[in-house]
C-alpha cells in the first residue's frame, strides 16, 4: 500500500464511532496519503507499506486533532479590570451600567481594523494550536452592525490562511442588543439585512442566537432561525444558560447542529435534541468563571444518548480560556464526565457539532489526517493533569505543524 507518511510504534485513540468509546489500538500504525488517512490498525495485521516517510512514535499516543467547537476568539480589548471589580464586590449590572460588560468589548472591537483584530487574536489561537487544536469554530457577535460583524468574520477566515488550522465561522449577530436600539427592531435588521448579506458573501456557515432572559426571546430566536434557513445557513443556539427558555427544544425543531451551555435544560429539551441529533455543547470554563452552581443534566443526556461535546467558549467576559486540556479537567471535576466523554467531546462529538462528523474527529480511512501526538502513559493523562501540556506533535492534513 502506497502512502506519504507512516506513523508506527504508536498507540492509537481512533474514536471509532462504531464503538462509541476511545477505540484504543495498542502498538498500532497509521498511514496517510495526500492529507487523508488511508489505514489505521494493529501493526500485527498491517499491510506492507510503500511509505515516503516512516515516523517512529516511540510508544507515544495518537488521537485525532482536537476540535474547539464554540469560541468567540476574534475581539479587541481586555476586561481584566472588570474581573478585578467583581472580586471586590461590584455587580455585573453595575459594571454594565458604567459602560462595561459586552458593550465595552463591542466598543473596542468596532474601533479595531482587521489588522488590529488579527494581531489581538493570533496569540489566543496559537495557545490553542499548541495544545493540539486543528479545527476551531469562531463566532462573531462583538460588532452588532453589518460592517463590524462582517469584519469579525473576515478576520476569522483570514486566521485559517495565516495558520494551519481549519476555521469554521459562525454569525452571532443576535448576541446582544446594541446600545440605543430596541430588541425587536434589531432582530428585524439581523434577519432582513445582515443574514442575507453575510450568506451572499459566504462569510459564515451557521447562525447562532443568545436565547435567554437577558438576550433574545424564543419568538425572536425563531425569526432568526427562519431567516438563516431561508439563506442556506445551519443554526446553533446559546440556550438554557441562566434560565429555561426552551431554546434547545426550539433549535432542535430547526435541526440545529448544537445547543450550547444548557445548564437549565429540561426533559423536553433533551428529548427534542435526541430526536434531531442536536449535539449538547458543554462549556465548563464559563460555568467555572461565573461561579455557576447549576450543573448541566449530564446523567440525563448520557441516558438519552444525546452526543456531548466540549469547548473552551473562549471570550473576554465569561470564559477567557484558551486551554482545551484544562477544559477537559473542568468537565471531569465539575460535571463528572468520564475520561472517554471528555476526549470524545473535543474530537468525535465536537466534529459532529460542526457538521464535520464525516471527515474529522476520528482516526479512520478516508478522514482528514489531523492528528495530535502525545507524550503520555495513558489517555486519562489528558484529563487528569492541570497546567501540563504533553503535546509532542500537531499534524494538520498529514503535515507536522508549528505551533
Amino acid at each position: 500500500m502506497r502512502c506519504d507518511t507512516l506513523w508506527h510504534n504508536a498507540h492509537l485513540m481512533t474514536l471509532d464511532d462504531a464503538t462509541g468509546g476511545l477505540g484504543i489500538i495498542r502498538d498500532g500504525v497509521l498511514a496517510a496519503l495526500d492529507g487523508r488517512i488511508v489505514h489505521t490498525g494493529p501493526v500485527a495485521t498491517a499491510p506492507d507499506f510503500d511509505a515516503a516517510e516512516r515516523i517512529d512514535c516511540d510508544g507515544r499516543w495518537i488521537s485525532p486533532g482536537l476540535i474547539d467547537c464554540h469560541t468567540h476568539l476574534v475581539y479587541a480589548g481586555n476586561r481584566a479590570g472588570e474581573f478585578e471589580q467583581r472580586l471586590q464586590g461590584v455587580s455585573y449590572a453595575d459594571i454594565a451600567r458604567a459602560g462595561g460588560g459586552i458593550v465595552s468589548t463591542v466598543r473596542a472591537t468596532r474601533a479595531a481594523n482587521e489588522a488590529a483584530l488579527i494581531d489581538a487574536t493570533l496569540p489566543r489561537l496559537d495557545a490553542m494550536l499548541a495544545e493540539g487544536v486543528t479545527t476551531i469554530e469562531i463566532k462573531s457577535g462583538y460588532g452588532l452592525t453589518l460592517a463590524d460583524e462582517s469584519r469579525q468574520l473576515r478576520v476569522a477566515r483570514q486566521l485559517g490562511q495565516l495558520r494551519q488550522v481549519e476555521v469554521v465561522p459562525t454569525f452571532l449577530g443576535a448576541h446582544a442588543v446594541p446600545p440605543g436600539h430596541e430588541a425587536q427592531a434589531y432582530i428585524n435588521e439581523v434577519c432582513a439585512v445582515m443574514i442575507p448579506a453575510i450568506a451572499a458573501e459566504g462569510l459564515a456557515e451557521a447562525v447562532d442566537v443568545f436565547c435567554e432572559n437577558i438576550g433574545f426571546t424564543p419568538a425572536q430566536t425563531q425569526q432568526v432561525f427562519q431567516a438563516a434557513r431561508q439563506h442556506g445557513l445551519a443554526v446553533k443556539i446559546h440556550a438554557e444558560q441562566l434560565s429555561n427558555q426552551h431554546g434547545a427544544e426550539l433549535a432542535a425543531g430547526f435541526g440545529a447542529l448544537s445547543a450550547d451551555h444548557i445548564e437549565h435544560l429540561d426533559d423536553a429539551g433533551i428529548g427534542a435534541m435526541r430526536a434531531a441529533g442536536t449535539v449538547a455543547v458543554l462549556l465548563p470554563g464559563a460555568f467555572y468563571f461565573t461561579r455557576d452552581t447549576t450543573v448541566p443534566p449530564i446523567p440525563q443526556l448520557r441516558e438519552a444518548g444525546v452526543p456531548m461535546a466540549l469547548a473552551t467558549d473562549c471570550n473576554p467576559g465569561t470564559s477567557p480560556l484558551t486551554s482545551p486540556l484544562l477544559t477537559m479537567n473542568m468537565a471531569a471535576t465539575l460535571f463528572r464526565m468520564t475520561v472517554t466523554e471528555c476526549i470524545a467531546g473535543f474530537t468525535r462529538e465536537a466534529a459532529r457539532a460542526l457538521g464535520r462528523h464525516d471527515r474529522l474527529g476520528q482516526l479512520a480511512a478516508g478522514f482528514d489526517c489531523d492528528l495530535a501526538i502525545w507524550d503520555i502513559e495513558a489517555p486519562a493523562d489528558l484529563v487528569y493533569r492541570m497546567g501540563f501540556n504533553p503535546l509532542h506533535t500537531r499534524v494538520f492534513r498529514g503535515q507536522p505543524t508549528s505551533p
